[in-house]
């Protein structure tokens, strides 16, 4: 979807200035996991509009495979407003009903190419555009299934676009409880379970039906929780944070690239931690994502905000 971000602070209705970019949280992963060099497909529906057509050039500059997104001639495509803060998460606001995304369906994934997929990597954001949107994101996890797919899943509530709460809890928990590997963060934890530290957020996704679960905690850095074992890693200091929104896609394509890579979880999420330190140091959504060489020098400059240590799950409330 097109981005707008607002180049003065204040409410959105009064900004007179923007700055334009394209954003979507798959999106964001995919660029993220083709900068590192890593072969993506972005499965998508745009409208046959200026903004549709800036997704595609932007997919294109980024390298990525453009061969499953779909032009719709009758939807226009989403956008989202977003406004410049100083402290704390900036206000979003989002045009996406009646999109060409939201229009979505279990028959355009049927189409899917999935050969040479080995990991597929969803949100909760896509089936909240419609009740279409939420069949296909089904249908994608029953598809990955059973080709032996990797399914990875990034909660990403967005209240908004659900029609209550309660069927984003229903919906966003069912998803989860498929997945091999869940990204939650604590608001995330504590909306759809009541949970408010790492460890119990842990807990109930695990107790929910997830293989793994990742809990993100800002730049204090993230556990990793199995049936077996916790972990927490710890995050990068940075002096400031200019915008939070894309971080935690940045944190996801950290950890699959290294994923992709064969290597262990604990240095995944030491790469996630890193790129979604990177990434809050920039307005846009996905400018900051970097490639090797830039996160290499990140991760050899930048100090850590504490150190790794194993926790037990049996010492862990029930």
């Amino acid at each position: 979807m097109a981005l707008f971000t607002a180049c003065d602070t204040g409410d959105l209705s009064e900004v007179c200035r923007w700055e334009e970019s394209v954003a979507g949280a798959e999106l964001n992963v995919a660029i993220g996991l083709n900068r590192l060099g890593h072969d993506a497909r972005y499965l998508c529906k745009v409208g046959r509009d200026p903004f549709g057509f800036r997704v595609l050039d932007v997919m294109r500059t980024e390298h990525l495979d453009t061969s499953m997104v779909t032009l719709d001639h009758s939807h226009h495509t989403g956008f989202m407003m977003k406004s410049k803060v100083t402290h704390g998460d900036p206000l979003t606001f989002y045009m996406r009903a009646n999109s060409a995304a939201s229009t979505l369906s279990s028959a355009d994934v049927s189409q899917a190419d999935w050969n040479g997929v080995t990991l597929m990597h969803l949100t909760g954001i896509l089936p909240a555009l419609s009740e279409t949107t939420k069949d296909a994101s089904q249908t994608l996890i029953d598809e990955a299934r059973e080709r032996g797919v990797f399914v990875s899943f990034d909660p990403n509530l967005r209240p908004a676009l659900w029609p209550s709460r309660d069927q984003m809890r229903t919906a966003l928990l069912h998803l989860a409880a498929q997945a091999d590997l869940v990204f939650p963060g604590i608001a995330e934890g504590r909306e759809l379970f009541g949970a408010d530290t790492e460890e119990d957020v842990a807990e109930a996704f695990l107790d929910n039906g997830a293989k793994t679960v990742i809990v993100k905690n800002g730049a204090q850095g993230a556990l990793i929780a199995n049936r077996n074992w916790m972990k927490h890693i710890a995050g990068f200091h940075v002096d400031s944070v200019v915008d939070t929104v894309g971080a935690g896609d940045g944190f996801a394509a950290g950890v699959l690239s290294a994923l992709l890579e064969g290597r262990d979880l604990s240095e995944a999420v030491k790469r996630g931690c890193a790129i979604g330190a990177v990434q809050t140091q920039f307005v846009s959504d996905n400018a900051g994502l970097p490639n090797p060489a830039e996160l290499k020098r990140f991760m050899s400059t930048h100090e850590r905000t504490g150190i790794a240590h194993h926790l037990s799950r049996s010492s862990q409330p029930a």
